[in-house]
């Protein structure tokens, strides 16, 4: 690269990018990182003005106008929608006299799912690159003005070299399930302890004499009225956890028009009517449980779509891996089992960064004790079992 200039960029709207250049850095591993994704949060004004969420895409460019590098950057006016929490930063740095909002975010609005977040083409350049847009990244915090700049739910790899750059790193928690090359279900059961097998079995067997019709939908079996009625259960479960709801319905038909190939809506019908649905995109080798949401109160259906049914389409489409999002240690006994996450934090305060890090290196040290304690409720049969 040291023959190649580059020229960093900021893009309010991502369609001012064309869908394969943005790509061309992203990568297919992960949806969430795909221009389409991006572009289906802004066209749907589920981010833009008015959302707390204004895009300030960073991208490098050649002297031809060619996309060597980007990044997903937000200017925020609030910590919702992040599920990495900084409120309790926020709050004490304006009482210390400053303003912490707004900031800088690299993130995927209203989606913990950790991938890249440096999207850089691939190659023997691909380290320079990377470092040439955690540079541009700190130099427009730096020119903002603004308290802080975060990268959420980066890459292990991604959050070490934003550390060497000066960057704090947080750690956090998922839970995930990992497919060991598992013929069926059952096979994926042989491997737990008999307690947690039965368990799992039992719950199964719970949500099997409902009656319910439980399908898996995908691409063109995807229709309007299967959306119309997830969007009821979202806006039902968005209400009472948040009270306000992030996506709007305009999103889902956005994603249903370029992204129902990667798409897996697992849907159950009482007597033809869907109660219940759980949301799912699929990438390169893992998929990715989002959202759920029900109208009716059936006891482990919140199991059998979100966990069981995702198990399920993962070992039939030989995936090697789900990502069941975040927060829960009930997923433990349903062999997901505890993985870390990583976000990095530049801090434009000095003072006020120094306090950060020293928050941030006790807080670690819990979440690896805490890690390393889950790991001990492994539903997993041991050797000697």
């Amino acid at each position: 690269m040291t023959d190649l200039t580059l020229t960093a960029r900021v893009v309010d709207r991502i369609e001012k990018i064309t869908a394969s250049a943005w790509d061309s850095c992203a990568g297919a591993d992960n949806p969430f990182v795909s221009h389409a994704f991006l572009n289906a949060l802004e066209i749907s004004g589920s981010v833009g003005r008015g959302t707390g969420w204004l895009p300030q895409h960073i991208v490098l460019e050649d002297e031809q106008g060619a996309i060597h590098a980007a990044a997903p950057l937000y200017v925020k006016g609030h910590s919702q929608g992040e599920y990495v929490f900084d409120h309790g930063w926020a709050e004490a740095y304006e009482r210390a006299g400053g303003r912490y909002y707004p900031k800088l975010q690299v993130a995927v609005p209203f989606s913990p799912v950790p991938g890249p977040r440096l999207l850089v083409k691939g190659g023997d350049t691909a380290p320079e690159l990377r470092s040439a847009l955690i540079g541009a990244l700190t130099s427009t915090a730096e020119k903002s003005g603004l308290s802080s700049l975060h990268i959420t739910f980066c890459l292990g790899d991604e959050a070490r070299d934003l550390v060497e750059h000066g960057y704090l790193n947080r750690l956090g928690c998922q839970y995930h399930w990992t497919n060991a090359g598992y013929a069926s279900f059952d096979d994926f059961l042989g491997t737990l302890s008999s307690r947690k097998r039965k368990a799992i079995r039992k719950e199964r067997a719970s949500v099997a004499a409902t009656g319910l019709d439980i399908r898996t939908l995908s691409g063109d079996a995807l229709e309007s009225a299967h959306w119309d009625a997830f969007f009821a259960f979202y806006m039902d479960t968005g209400g009472r956890k948040w009270g306000r709801p992030y996506l709007t319905r305009a999103f889902f038909t956005a994603l249903h028009e370029t992204m129902r190939d990667r798409i897996v809506l697992v849907m159950a019908f009482r007597d033809g009517t869907p109660i219940a649905g759980a949301l799912n995109l699929r990438g390169t080798d893992a998929l990715y449980g989002r959202n759920w949401g029900c109208i009716e109160d059936v006891p482990n259906l919140h199991f059998e779509c979100c966990y069981y049914q995702a198990i399920d389409y993962a070992i039939q489409h030989k995936l090697a891996r789900v990502e069941a999002g975040a927060q829960g240690e009930h997923k433990i006994q349903r062999g997901y089992l505890p993985v870390e996450t990583h976000s990095a934090h530049w801090i434009a305060d000095a003072n006020f960064r120094d306090a950060v890090a020293d928050y941030l290196d006790r807080e670690r040290r819990v979440m690896h004790n805490e890690i390393e304690g889950l790991q001990t409720l492994s539903p997993f049969r041991r050797s000697n079992d």
